[in-house]
């Protein structure tokens, strides 16, 4: 795919403006509260395992699997947004993934894994899609292009908190009682944060794409999506290798909290990251900014090959997480660009499935390699270099992506 876009331009606009336009505040906090789930449910799964007397193993296929099972969902849920609306998706399937989360520890995981798994996968494929939501909503919300560019760097960047709150969260609520109070905490904050977003005015009047635009909804899939989606498997896997070694790191120092510090350092190099990226708009064409931080971002996983202790290894973990933000912002650009107009909230499902993915499998792997420390602690590393390796090959000299409704990916 060769990458023809633009360069952006260098316009300012401040937090201040895109936060006190109306309703974003709402609509961005009830979004990071309603998808706290998905920072806290993995890692949460794993401590529950661990706590019944399961194997790290065992508590790594859970947590891959509810992950894998929330990200194959996306797509759907977010072609069923795009024909029905936001209200009649994300409202059910929250509370059938609430339902879930609160049944686990009540049935148990190590007595019949094979409930557990039920559970899990259930709860994953409820996962109510509020990221791919609140994209669609940002046009609508804010049709200046400028805080559009700023409120989609803040919306990424501070997913971070998902992943500092989120785990620190479930460690201390898992020290101070179990982690079946953590799974509990986080049913009821997901049912909160979607319940914000979904009667929120903008979310209630938001149409069906189909509607808005009438006529055939357009091929979905071209060469330049299928290549950056491939390439974000690669940054999934990183971070769900990333969360179980922080897990590894945890029991090989015998202290419980490096499991939640470790992401949590990697989350705030990412809101941090995200703060700075969404400050202004930067020179470059997408895909140069997007290989940029592609190449940080791997660069930042090697000193884990160390084998660092606790301190270093959480200052190392921060750094790429300063180049998440760039990563996913820009993928999201490229990706609305190449999207036909009546399925964007869907081609945003399938980005965020491609991370899912990758972090799913990051998470099984992970859990096949914790007796072997090098193995582990690279495992991040890989998966970065992969979605470094598959950007590189889409660059110009491959065929064209088929264009959307904007200009192809390029540059």
């Amino acid at each position: 795919m060769t990458l023809t876009d633009s360069p952006t331009s260098s316009a300012r606009t401040t937090y201040g403006a895109v936060l006190g336009s109306p309703y974003v505040a709402r609509l961005l906090g009830g979004t990071l509260v309603g998808r706290l789930p998905n920072g806290m449910a993995p890692v949460a799964i794993v401590l529950l395992v661990t706590t019944d007397g399961g194997t790290l193993a065992f508590g790594g296929l859970l947590s891959a699997l509810y992950g894998l099972a929330s990200a194959l969902s996306q797509p759907v849920k977010g072609r069923l947004m795009d024909r029905h609306g936001q209200t009649r998706v994300s409202g059910p399937a929250a509370i059938l993934n609430s339902a879930a989360l609160l049944a686990l520890p009540a049935t148990g995981t190590t007595g019949s894994p094979a409930v557990a798994i039920v559970i899990v996968v259930l709860g994953g494929l409820a996962a109510p899609p509020l990221e791919a939501g609140l994209r669609a909503l940002w046009p609508s919300v804010l049709p200046d292009p400028v805080r559009r560019h700023t409120a989609l760097a803040l919306d990424t960047g501070t997913q971070g908190l998902l992943y500092i709150t989120g785990p620190l969260l479930v460690a201390v609520l898992t020290a101070a009682h179990s982690p079946a109070l953590a799974l509990a905490v986080t049913a009821v904050l997901g049912l909160a944060g979607t319940a914000l977003v979904l009667t929120a005015p903008p979310s209630r009047a938001w149409q069906p794409t189909a509607t808005r635009v009438g006529g055939a909804p357009g091929r979905l899939f071209n060469s330049g999506l299928l290549m950056l989606f491939v390439a974000l498997v690669g940054v999934g896997v990183a971070i769900g290798g990333m969360n179980v070694w922080a897990v590894a790191m945890a029991e090989r120092h015998d202290t419980d909290l490096l499991a939640g510090v470790l992401p949590a350092a990697f989350s705030t190099g990412s809101f941090l990251g995200g703060l700075l990226y969404g400050h202004r708009t930067w020179p470059g064409t997408p895909t140069r900014q997007l290989l940029t931080g592609t190449v940080g971002f791997a660069l930042g996983w090697l000193p884990l090959l160390t084998l660092p202790t606790p301190a270093p290894a959480t200052a190392a973990a921060f750094v790429p997480g300063a180049f998440l933000t760039l990563i996913v912002a820009r993928a999201f650009t490229i990706t609305d660009t190449l999207a036909p107009p009546a399925r964007t909230t869907e081609a945003y499902a399938w980005l965020i499935l491609s991370i899912g993915v990758g972090q799913a499998a990051g998470a099984a792997l992970a859990g096949r390699l914790a007796d072997h420390p090098h193995a582990l602690a690279a495992l991040p590393a890989g998966g970065a270099a992969l979605a470094l390796a598959v950007l590189l090959l889409a660059r110009p000299g491959r065929s064209p992506a088929r264009p959307g409704r904007h200009r192809r990916w390029g540059g």
